[in-house]
C-alpha cells in the first residue's frame, strides 16, 4: 500500500504510458530544435544556503556558455555521506525557501534547472527524495520522486527516504525537446528509462550522488550508455563531486558516445542536443519500435 503523497504543485507532464511508439523531432510541438544541455557536478554539504550559493555559480556559468537545460546533483539541497536525522531536519516543502531559489535561479538565467531536494511532507516524519524541474518562467515544469531507494552496498536509504508512487513518468518539454527524469539508483532499473522513452523522451535526464566504491565508476559509466542505446536517447547525468559522490558526470548520445564528461573534481561539461542526430538513429535502429513486451508494475 503507498503512503499517502503530499500535494505537488502544478507541473507540466507531457507524458502517458499508452504511447506505442517514441515520439521523434517531428512530433513535438513547437517543432524540436538543437540546444545545449549542461551538467552540474560540484560539492553541495549541510549548509543548505552556501549550496544554493555555489550552484548560482554554475548555472550562471552553464548559461553563459549557450545551456538552455541545467541539471545538477541529486541531494543538491543538503549532502551527506551517510542519511541520519540531518536529512530529516532540512527538509523542506517543495513551496519552501531552498526550491523557492531554485525557481529563482530558472528564472534569472533563462533556463530550465533540475536539481535534487530532501522534500518533507512523509507519513511518520520520513522524507522524499525530489527532483524539481523549474522552467524559465519560475514555475513547476515538472517533480519526480526516486522511486527505488539506495538499499544497497551497506546503505540503507529507506530508513530515512520514501519511495515516490509510481506516476505517469516525469517529463517535460524545453525547445520542443522532451527531458524525462530518474534519480541515481533508478539507474540500476531499465524500466523507469524505457517508461520515460515511450512516453516520448528523447533526452533521459540523471541527477545523482553515486556514492564512491570499487568499480562504480566503471558501474556508472556502463550503466550510462547502455540506458542511452536501449533506448536511442541522449542521457545526461550530474553527479555530486569527489569526496561524497563518485564524480564523472556526463552526456551521451544515443548511440553510446559520451560527447562530454568530468573527473573527479567540480564543474560543469556541456554539450549539444541534436533532434535531427536522434531521428537518424532511431530511423536506422528502430528498436523502440519493434518492442514486443511492456513494462508494468510489480505488486
Amino acid at each position: 500500500m503507498q503512503p499517502q503523497q503530499p500535494p505537488v504543485p502544478p507541473v507540466t507532464v507531457t507524458a502517458g504510458t499508452s504511447s506505442t511508439r517514441p515520439t521523434s523531432s517531428s512530433d513535438a510541438s513547437p517543432p524540436a530544435k538543437a540546444l545545449d544541455v549542461a551538467v552540474v557536478q560540484f560539492d553541495p554539504y549541510t549548509d543548505k544556503d552556501a549550496n544554493l550559493v555555489m550552484l548560482r555559480e554554475h548555472v550562471r556559468a552553464a548559461a553563459e556558455r549557450g545551456a538552455r537545460v541545467v541539471v545538477a546533483p541529486e541531494y543538491s539541497m543538503f549532502a551527506v555521506t551517510r542519511l541520519d536525522q540531518r536529512v530529516i531536519d532540512a527538509a523542506e516543502p517543495l513551496t519552501g525557501h531552498y526550491v523557492t531559489g531554485l525557481r529563482g535561479l530558472a528564472a534569472e538565467f533563462g533556463v530550465h534547472l533540475v536539481a535534487g531536494v530532501v522534500e518533507a511532507g512523509g507519513p511518520s516524519g520520513l522524507v522524499y527524495n525530489t527532483l524539481v524541474a523549474a522552467a524559465p518562467d519560475a514555475e513547476f515544469a515538472a517533480v519526480y520522486r526516486k522511486a527505488h531507494l539506495y538499499d544497497a552496498f551497506g546503505f540503507r536509504e529507506s530508513d530515512i527516504v520514501l519511495p515516490g508512487p509510481i506516476t505517469a513518468p516525469a517529463t517535460f518539454t524545453a525547445d520542443g525537446v522532451v527531458f524525462g527524469m530518474q534519480t541515481c539508483f533508478d539507474l540500476r532499473f531499465p524500466e523507469g528509462f524505457r517508461r520515460l522513452a515511450t512516453a516520448g523522451a528523447q533526452v533521459l535526464l540523471l541527477p545523482a550522488q553515486w556514492i564512491p566504491g570499487p568499480d562504480k565508476v566503471e558501474q556508472w559509466s556502463t550503466l550510462l550508455r547502455a540506458r542511452a542505446i536501449e533506448n536511442t536517447a541522449y542521457v545526461a547525468a550530474a553527479d555530486h563531486a569527489a569526496p561524497r559522490g563518485a564524480g564523472w558526470s556526463m552526456i551521451v548520445d544515443p548511440t553510446g558516445m559520451v560527447l562530454a564528461e568530468l573527473g573527479e573534481g567540480t564543474g560543469i561539461a556541456t554539450a549539444r542536443i541534436e533532434p535531427d542526430h536522434l531521428d537518424k538513429v532511431r530511423t536506422a535502429n528502430p528498436s523502440l519500435n519493434l518492442r514486443r513486451f511492456g513494462v508494468g508494475e510489480l505488486d
